[in-house]
Parts: C-alpha cells; sequence; structure tokens
C-alpha cells in the first residue's frame, strides 16, 4: 500500500527551563492525535519527546505536505502550547512563528520530514530526533550511510545498493537546491555537505529505482523568525535493509560523536550524544546536544513500535567519548571553537557591542 509518513517537531514549552517536556503536554498531543486517527485522518500515530521537542510521529493516505496534516499537527501545538501556558513552562510556543495556520506549517517554525512510499513487504523505518543543535546535523550521519563504504559495507557487497545513492542538498540562505550522484560526485558534493549550517540533506534516493531512503527537516528558525528564538532540532526519517543500508549501517555513524552546533543559546559547538529515550533530558549546559534513535516496522501503516534503538550498551563508549569532548570543548568557555564564530552566532550581543566601541577603533 502507498504510505505517507510524517514526523513534525516543535518545541511548545521546556520543562524545568529547556530540559525536558511536561507530560500533561505530551497527553495532549496524544489526545489529539487520537482523535484524528478515530475520524479517519491517520492511520497510525506515535508521540515522543526529544529534550523539550514535541514529536508527532503519523502515518496516512493524504500524500506529502498535506494540507489536513500539516493543520493538525499545528492545531495539536496551538493546544499544546495553550497546556504549557497554563503550567508557566519555559519559552511556550517558541516554535511557533505565525498567528495563525495558512495551509502548510513549513516556514511556520515547526520542524517537518516527510516521504511518500509503497510499503514493502517488510518496511524497517528509523526516526531520529535530535535537541539542542541545528538542522544539517545529520549531514555527517547521513554521508556515511549512504556514501561511505568504511561505514556502510553493503555499498561494496550488496548489488542493489552497488550502484550508490542521490543526495539532494538545500541552500538554506538562497532557498536552492542541488543533487549530487554518489559516489561519482562525492568530492563536489562535500564542497558543500561539509558546511551544514547552510548546506543539510534534504533528502536520499536511491540511485537505481529512484525511492526515497531518508528525509530531513532543513527548517532553520533564525532565518524564519530573523533573530534568534532557539535551536532548530532537526528530524530524521532512514529506511533500512533491503535495497537501504541495514540497521546497524544506518545506527553506526553514531558510535563516533560528531560536533555540531547548538548548545547552550544556540552559541556553541558541542558533541551529538547518542542516548536512549529516557535519557534525552539535556541539564549540562542545556546540553550537550542529544540524538535518540526510535525505530518502527509499517504493517499496512500501523507503527510496530517504538525500538529504542540507543538503549544499547554498544553506545556506552560513545556517550562516554562525547562526555569528554564536552570536558574538552567547556573549558574553553567564550573562545572559538566552543564558541560559534560571530558571523554563525543567533544569540549575540555583537550589535550593541560593535556600535558602543565605534568610536575606540582606531586606523592601524
Amino acid at each position: 500500500m502507498d504510505i505517507t509518513l510524517s514526523v513534525i517537531k516543535a518545541d511548545v514549552g521546556g520543562y524545568v527551563g529547556h530540559s525536558s517536556s511536561h507530560p500533561d503536554v505530551i497527553q495532549r498531543a496524544k489526545e489529539s492525535l487520537k482523535h484524528a486517527k478515530g475520524q479517519g485522518l491517520l492511520v497510525d500515530y506515535y508521540v515522543t519527546t526529544c529534550g523539550d521537542d514535541l514529536q508527532l510521529i503519523m502515518t496516512h493516505q493524504q500524500g506529502e505536505e498535506s494540507e489536513q496534516i500539516h493543520k493538525l499537527a499545528w492545531d495539536t501545538f496551538v493546544e499544546c502550547t495553550n497546556v504549557a501556558k497554563s503550567l508557566k513552562l519555559h519559552g511556550a510556543g517558541q516554535d511557533l512563528l505565525a498567528d495563525a495556520f495558512s495551509g502548510n506549517v513549513k516556514g511556520m517554525g515547526p520542524g517537518v520530514a516527510e516521504m511518500q512510499f509503497t510499503e514493502r513487504k517488510a518496511e524497517t523505518i528509523i526516526i531520529f530526533m535530535a535537541d539542542k543543535t541545528a538542522s544539517g546535523a545529520w549531514n555527517l550521519p547521513l554521508y556515511k550511510i549512504f556514501a561511505d563504504p568504511f561505514n556502510t559495507i553493503g555499498l561494496v557487497i550488496a548489488s542493489n545498493m552497488h550502484s550508490g545513492f542521490k543526495f539532494e542538498i538545500h541552500d538554506v540562505l538562497k532557498a536552492k537546491k542541488v543533487f549530487f550522484n554518489a559516489p561519482e560526485e562525492i568530492y563536489d558534493m562535500l564542497v558543500l555537505m561539509g558546511a551544514p549550517s547552510r548546506y543539510p540533506v534534504k533528502a536520499v534516493y536511491h540511485k537505481e529505482s529512484g525511492e526515497i531512503a531518508a528525509s530531513s527537516s532543513t527548517q532553520h528558525l533564525a532565518l524564519i523568525a530573523g533573530r534568534y528564538i532557539g535551536k532548530d532540532d532537526p528530524v530524521c526519517i532512514v529506511r533500512a535493509q533491503g535495497k537501504f543500508p541495514a540497521v546497524g549501517e544506518v545506527l553506526e555513524p553514531f558510535a563516533s560523536p560528531n560536533i555540531v552546533q547548538g548548545w547552550m543559546r544556540g552559541s556553541h559547538h558541542g558533541p551529538l550524544m547518542p542516548v536512549p529515550f529516557h535519557q534525552a533530558k539535556c541539564t549540562r549546559f542545556d546540553g550537550p546536544p542529544r540524538v535518540m534513535a526510535a525505530g518502527f516496522q509499517l504493517a499496512d501503516g500501523k507503527l510496530i513500535g517504538a525500538n529504542d534503538l540507543f538503549d544499547d550498551l554498544a553506545f556506552d563508549l560513545a556517550r562516554e567519548q562525547a562526555n569528554d569532548i564536552a570536558d574538552y570543548l567547556r573549558r574553553m568557555g567564550p573562545f572559538e571553537p566552543h564558541r560559534l564564530p560571530l558571523e554563525q552566532m543567533e544569540y549575540t550581543t555583537m550589535p550593541e557591542v560593535s556600535k558602543k566601541l565605534a568610536s575606540r577603533f582606531q586606523d592601524i
């Protein structure tokens, strides 16, 4: 059957500070999606959180960018924001950047990853959810999963993957997109892909069949709002097994923490720590950045799961390494490279300081 999987997320209020989400907010979201399923709009749903971000995972047959589905998500976030305001949670509704729904949540604050496909005999899905980081955090993992044979041996020895994958990369500053074929154009692709703050990977496709393999949220909150209001905290859907990388190949990149933008006030570099669901509470310097992996099997659109894929001692060393990296970076305090370069910071007093000091600068 043809099915659409939509993952739409928003920060509607933190409990306490930016660390986690309140149970009442989560319950309200579940009630909203349960009603939508009862009305026949959704085939199935799953609600979870990563840190202070509320994640709506929905299967349906309305297609991508469906006004009905996006309105459901928007209305759910508004209702959850009202709960957050009643509890005086921190930053209630901070990701909702519009006063009213206008047909699509893209450009309104929430992050969106969607894909439409024909469900396979065994449809394996992994949904990655991150907190305290920016869109583009998936660039390095997606490269390793779909283009690096040292990570994904299937690229070498599986005949149905040997021809490679196609990457869709967005320029978030100019609102343009470009496609690259891997492995043929890897070097050109890495020129852009290695700058994730501007060129996040939006999607990956199986080259031979054209089937979608991965989809991520690329919404950049600061560009939408024109000011810093919080990090993007992106989501990413990856299909696994068969003509796509195996589950172990999809998870393997997170065994070595990569450095991402975000952390405290969205103004620092920090390690992306893979954690089980119960450890996604960001408290140390509002972090360090976290990533969860929820595994599902689809059965006629029904979500069988979630399987908490990072709840595994095999990732204990990655968590230990992330803490070591966090210790090292924190000792640098307000100095780069722990703090982001000024031109990349979204939360800064630089304009005020520059104005105050303007008269004191002299020619060299």
